[in-house]
């Protein structure tokens, strides 16, 4: 690999050890010796269901095969009934050799239709079952891995393994049977032209050997590009608002085209090796061909004499035993591809960092009325650096906490840990009397309803939207109503079934914060997350929120992460975070009479606000 030219992003300076960060974060390693066999073996579970049209087609491939076997024979008897003026023997080998002819071509159409079936079926659970396993990772997991390389593995390289079945791959069972049956019919026709045509494999085996490992590299080569630009990709559509407000378009554009030119280069490695194991096996052929041709010609007019129909069978043969060797030769560039993509593909399904499921626990002795406790709860990030610090906090059914500070101080962290998207790393949580990890994931979050300050929405409808999924369009208008906002997406085009675009960029900012309400709405769950959820509204709408609020937080117990500290003065109880720690807690009043850290914070921004009001 030759070394990154790739300038720094935000500077334009040659590569630095930042620059080689980056890179080593979007390319991966190689994944180290492994062996077709057993990638093969993993790939039959996602092939066994469809067994029936696997099994259709290598029986269909054997016919082939016999028939293969046939045609020079038969071509054979063809020249000598044409050398003895036979009119008969012409006409019949001749019908022969045409229904043959016609008879392949059916079986070669069954044979590549109920295999590529198979195929596509197989491929398909295979991407399912990458699906579901995306889905079963930790977030720990999404943070130290790119999107774009998650994203490759379900898609180019399972169509990599897929061409294991579209282009033919597994024809080689059919190749080597054929070389088996062309290698004993040659023997019983003549043994010496045999030996003559056997005496150059040593050189075939030599090539195919140099060319396959250089080979499996260059394809793994290209795997690693392929996730490289798929991730550079996601990155660039994704963020192009940032990378035009700064005008950093040629510098993007100089980046795309080192990674480009990286992905170009490993495809001509792999192209070369193909052209080079393709152009030798045809010369190898041709002298081969020569050769028996040579040895023919000085033995015409022997006492052992070489009949001319002889010479023809016997040079169907040999092409017929190169071509097998050259389709194999082809396949293998193919198959080294498909394993490239496999072994990636199993290395992601062999990651161990899953997300928890249930434990079995003993129920913990906790009161009644609390709805969430932490205990001397530490959390870590990355190791040594904590960013909760012994966090003690309990909450009882239908109580509104607070939690404020400033930026970094844990308070996003505490519902992160309470929806159980990360694992304490000290400490004990508890959820309605029970111990966090004893709750199945989905059941745990089904008692949450969250609204964050970032909204997330999907391509679809307003109503898919808020019902996250098929929706109770009575239940949606109602949830709409209770925020205010029914009108609003009534009057769009469309109303309830109005489209969504992608990420919702077809909606303000403040629309889809009143969806993201309206979601929480919906799900009627007994505990509210509110992440900052006013942060992004004006303050009309703000208003309009507080005012819905005040009725959706009625018998729920409502956990409130807010900057803006106008926005969390009704709370029963404010819970102040400083450098990861719970430093005061009270009413607002009686923190601002502490006159510690809250006090603090809003002198600060009250002081904030009324210097924008004048």
């Amino acid at each position: 690999m030759r070394p990154s030219t790739v300038p720094n992003r935000l500077s334009g300076v040659p590569p630095s050890r930042a620059a080689e960060k980056l890179r080593e974060f979007h390319e991966e390693g190689a994944v180290g010796k492994t062996y077709d066999a057993r990638l093969a073996l993993r790939l039959w579970p996602f092939v066994r269901p469809h067994r029936v049209y696997v099994a259709a087609s290598l029986g269909t491939l054997l016919l082939l095969t016999a028939i293969g076997l046939l045609r020079p024979v038969i071509m054979g008897d063809l020249v000598e009934s044409a050398s003895a003026k036979n009119a008969a023997g012409l006409f019949r080998d001749g019908v022969i050799l045409a229904l043959l002819v016609v008879l392949t071509q059916l079986l070669t159409f069954a044979q590549m239709y109920t295999m590529q079936i198979a195929g596509a079926r197989a491929m398909a659970d295979l991407r399912s079952a990458i699906f579901q396993f995306l889905q079963r990772l930790s977030l720990r997991y999404y943070d130290r891995t790119p999107v774009g390389r998650l994203v490759t593995r379900g898609t180019n390289d399972v169509d990599a393994v897929g061409e294991l079945f579209a282009s033919g791959v597994l024809n080689a069972i059919g190749d080597l049977i054929s070389l088996v049956g062309i290698v004993a019919l040659m023997l019983w026709l003549e043994w010496k032209l045999s030996l003559i045509a056997f005496a150059f494999l040593p050189a075939v085996g030599l090539v195919v050997n140099v060319i396959r490992k250089r080979s499996r590299e260059a394809y793994r080569a290209i795997r690693v590009k392929t996730a490289r630009l798929a991730a550079f990709l996601n990155e660039q559509v994704t963020g192009i608002a940032v990378v035009q407000a700064f005008g950093r378009e040629e510098s993007m554009a100089r980046e795309f085209g080192e990674i480009n030119a990286d992905y170009r280069d490993a495809n001509k490695r792999s192209v070369y090796y193909e052209a080079v194991l393709d152009a030798a096996i045809e010369m190898i052929s041709t002298l081969c061909i020569a050769s028996v041709l040579w040895w023919a010609g000085l033995h015409r007019l022997g006492v052992h004499a070489v009949t001319f129909p002889l010479v023809v069978t016997f040079t169907q043969y040999i092409r017929q035993f190169f071509e097998p060797v050259s389709m194999l030769s082809a396949r293998y560039t193919i198959l080294q591809s498909a394993m490239s993509g496999a072994e990636r593909i199993f290395q992601l399904l062999d990651e161990t960092d899953l997300a928890p499921g249930a434990m079995d626990l003993p129920a913990p002795c906790r009161p009644d009325d609390e709805a969430l406790a932490f205990e001397n709860v530490r959390f870590e990030y990355k190791p040594g650096v904590p960013v909760l610090r012994s966090v003690t906090l309990h909450a009882k059914k239908g109580e509104k906490l607070a939690l404020v500070g400033a930026t970094g101080a844990g308070k996003s962290t505490v519902a992160s840990l309470l929806l159980r998207l990360y694992e304490v790393t000290e400490g004990g949580l508890w959820v309605e009397g029970r111990d966090i990890r004893s709750y199945a994931p989905q059941e745990l979050r089904r008692r949450f309803s969250v609204v964050p300050q970032d909204v997330f929405l999907f391509p679809g409808t307003v109503a898919s939207n808020v019902a996250m999924g098929e929706p109770d369009r009575g239940r949606v208008e109602q949830a709409l109503r209770r925020v205010g906002a029914f009108e609003m997406f009534a009057r769009r085009e469309g109303g309830l079934d109005a489209v969504v675009d992608e990420r919702g960029s077809n909606f303000s900012a403040g629309e889809r914060q009143l969806l993201a309400f309206s979601r929480a709405i919906y799900r009627d769950a007994p505990i509210l997350i509110l992440d900052e959820a006013t942060a992004s509204v004006d303050s009309d709408t703000e208003a309009k929120l507080q005012r819905a609020l005040d009725q959706v937080l009625e018998g729920r117990t409502a956990l409130v992460i807010a900057h803006r500290l106008s926005t969390i003065r009704a709370a029963d109880r404010i819970v102040v975070f400083h450098k990861g720690r719970v430093v005061e807690t009270g009413t607002h009043d009686e923190l601002l009479g502490m006159g510690g850290v809250y006090a603090r914070l809003y002198r600060m921004q009250f002081a904030h606000e009324h210097a924008k009001g004048a």
